[in-house]
């Protein structure tokens, strides 16, 4: 969109399951980036509304009610607050933090759908539905789990295994169980309203490749949905928490909430109109999070229904076909509302390495951090701008977060402004000396920093929100490479007016910065406006060499960071192991004892130490190794589906536990003669059973 048309922007962050807390995954993927990039556009003092609320719709919101043994009502009204409050001590700066659950929003909900409907957009189908029979419900795919038909992991969903990642439909399921009875569902036909993508191919096709400047994973993934052809999806569900459908004979049906949740920034922006300019948790507000960013002046449809406003959805890359797809499709149905600008989806942030799981508590809970490190809303916003994943999957590590803490924030950013403030004050009395003659060195220094707000615009406009992060703390590294080049500790005993030359560049680098690194840490900026006793300023006047003028009495210094110790790293990462193991003991999956057999069928067994001796992959084929053994008798062949616990070269020299006089069986076209026993813990993951102490090959296990 051309910068010099667009009035005004309309920014939204996705709605957060009102099911849990926020974690750094959301924080990395989301909120983060659309929080830097809306401070910097009030910065450049543009037009901006920055829309999010809670999405307390959904069968994710009815699966914690039931496990906690409450009401849908009361899970959403407890993680509303807790998000809400969360997001403000952490200094998100939205515009208005609503709800879905509010009647504003029901209503906009309601409205949207019955206008689709009396256009004859929807058609209506009926289609066979998991039904249980007991509890006399129709069930939705998260309330059925069985045996994936892919990787054979027992307690898959109807929609997803966790286990191998797979996207599945419940019918997909093998031995499917209703989690609301435990009882087999049966197929009962229901009807439902479904939007016809097909019909919209071509007009998201033209959409779509007329943004060919997203993220190219954003670009790709809507590419690969249009290649693939799209197909009609449902826009109702068989539930009774959320949207009613408000058309005849649709008793018993929720909107689908892939269809209401994007609705939410429209509902929540009519909300900010509104409201506007009440405070935190007012009642008449329905306990929305309405900011004092001003009062909202004008219209809300402004901001939905003007192509002069430019709309940008910041989500993670889970929730691409829905911002990119469905509700680009549902807007151009309706014929009233613009399309997204820009939807600068991130990959996903990994823990340690590994996944995060909320089901597990593999997490690092936003509400816990701010409690843990108190004051230190910034360090977390710094590391995890610095290591988000805008282009691939990144990790987040307590170890990472404390080097950066301590050899970035505290040496190169906090060293330099510390060491500027402190100078003044010792040789001018805390204020901004005058300047004298200007060397060469200054006015490369000068013409330097007069780059960087440019620079730095450019990231951020073009969403690249590390590297904008990057240049700014360049900018403390061009301050402290002039001040070990100047030396003002040592000019001065010879030259004070030097030392008032050098000062003056470095304190205007210093207030340069209080600017640049607002976006990214707020907080930080604030104490450097008290100390600076200076604030006001905007973008455009960041690198500017007049920002502090002569005799201005700047305060004591403050120390911006302090270091993080080892041990304070040290209780976090206990805390992850220790979610390990808790989630090991609170979810092992014990097999049901088999039949009893008799001795006679036991001894029949011949168990044996063998040595695995060479190994390879079954071609085609994603499980089976071919295994060549040592049994102290003979050498023989296995097929066992070890591979994707283990590499060929892993299991070579490995001592096992072989069933040797097991019947031969062909499998995959090779003759396997006997089975190695293994272990399965909780999660599936195989271990072989094996003597502790080397064995003479062909020992007999009794």
């Amino acid at each position: 969109m051309d910068n010099s048309k667009i009035k005004r922007y309309t920014v939204t962050a996705a709605l957060p399951y009102t099911n849990g807390p926020v974690h750094i995954g959301h924080l990395a993927g989301v909120y983060l980036p659309a929080d830097t990039y809306v401070r910097y556009l009030r910065s450049n003092q543009r037009d901006v509304k920055f829309i999010c609320g809670s999405d307390e719709n959904g069968v994710p919101i009815t699966l914690k009610a039931k496990k906690e043994g409450v009401t849908p009502q009361a899970i959403v009204d407890k993680y509303h607050k807790i998000i809400g409050d969360s997001f403000k001590e952490f200094g998100v700066s939205f515009d208005i933090y609503h709800r879905t659950s509010s009647a504003t929003h029901h209503q906009t909900a309601s409205d949207f759908f019955e206008t689709l409907y009396n256009k004859g957009v929807f058609t209506e189908e009926v289609t066979e539905q998991y039904y249980d029979e007991k509890a006399q419900s129709f069930l939705a795919d998260r309330y059925i789990t069985g045996t994936c038909p892919r990787c054979g992991f027992e307690h898959a969903y109807g929609d997803q295994c966790e286990n191998c990642g797979s996207t599945l439909n419940a019918t997909d399921l093998i031995n499917p169980k209703s989690t609301l009875s435990g009882e087999p569902p049966v197929r009962k036909e229901t009807k439902n309203w479904f939007l016809p993508l097909e019909k919209y191919e071509d007009q998201l096709r033209t959409y779509i490749e007329g943004h060919q400047e997203w993220k190219p994973n954003v670009y790709g993934q809507c590419q690969s949905w249009l290649n693939a052809g799209l197909q009609p999806r449902a826009m109702t569900r068989d539930l009774d928490w959320g949207v009613k459908v408000p058309v005849k004979d649709a008793e018993g049906k929720v909107l689908y909430v892939w269809f209401d949740a994007p609705i939410g920034y429209i509902s929540a922006t009519k909300e900010l109109f509104a409201y506007s300019g009440l405070d935190v948790w007012n009642p008449k507000a329905e306990e929305y999070y309405i900011s004092q960013n001003g009062v909202a002046e004008g219209n809300w449809e402004d901001y939905w229904k003007d192509d002069s406003t430019k709309l940008v959805h910041f989500i993670g890359k889970d929730n691409i076909v829905f911002h990119c797809i469905i509700f680009p499709a549902m807007l151009m149905a309706h014929g009233d509302y613009i399309l997204a600008d820009n939807v600068p989806a991130n990959e996903f942030l990994n823990l340690e390495g590994q996944k995060i799981s909320t089901s597990k508590n593999w997490a690092v809970w936003l509400n816990e951090y701010l409690v843990e490190f108190k004051d230190k809303q910034d360090v977390l916003r710094y590391v995890l701008t610095a290591t988000a994943p805008e282009t691939k999957d990144n990790d987040f590590t307590w170890k990472d977060f404390q080097a950066r803490n301590n050899n970035e924030l505290v040496a190169v950013l906090g060293n330099f402004i510390n060491r500027v403030v402190v100078l003044t004050h010792k040789y001018f009395d805390g204020k901004v000396p005058a300047l004298s003659e200007i060397t060469a060195l200054d006015q490369e220094v000068i013409d330097e920093l007069a780059l960087y707000p440019a620079k730095i615009s450019t990231s951020i406009e073009t969403y690249r929100f590390r590297e904008a992060l990057t240049e700014v703390m360049n900018v403390a590294r061009l301050g402290n490479k002039y001040l070990a080049e100047t030396e003002p500790w040592k000019v001065i005993k010879t030259d004070e007016d030097r030392v008032r030359t050098i000062l003056n560049i470095s304190l205007q680098i210093v207030a340069s910065l209080e600017v640049l690194i607002e976006p990214f840490l707020p907080f930080t900026a604030d104490k450097l406006k008290d100390m600076l006793n200076f604030g006001g300023h905007l973008w455009e006047d960041a690198g500017k060499m007049d920002l502090l003028p002569v005799d201005h009495l700047i305060d004591r210094p403050v120390l911006l960071f302090d270091k993080i110790e080892d041990a304070e790293v040290q209780a976090q990462i206990d805390k992850l192991n220790q979610s390990k193991v808790d989630n090991t003991l609170a979810n092992a999956v014990v097999a049901p004892v088999k039949e009893n057999i008799d001795f006679d069928q036991f001894s029949a067994l011949d168990i044996r130490v063998a040595t695995i001796i060479a190994a390879e992959k079954v071609e085609k084929t994603k499980k089976l190794l071919k295994l060549t053994l040592d049994t102290g008798l003979d050498q023989r062949t296995v097929v066992s589906g070890i591979a994707e616990y283990f590499t060929p070269d892993e299991v070579i020299g490995q001592q096992v536990s072989l069933v040797v006089n097991l019947a031969p069986r062909e499998i995959k076209g090779i003759l396997s003669q006997g089975m190695i026993l293994m272990s399965e813990n909780s999660d599936g993951k195989l271990t072989f059973v094996a003597p502790l102490q080397n064995h003479v090959n062909g020992s007999v296990i009794r």
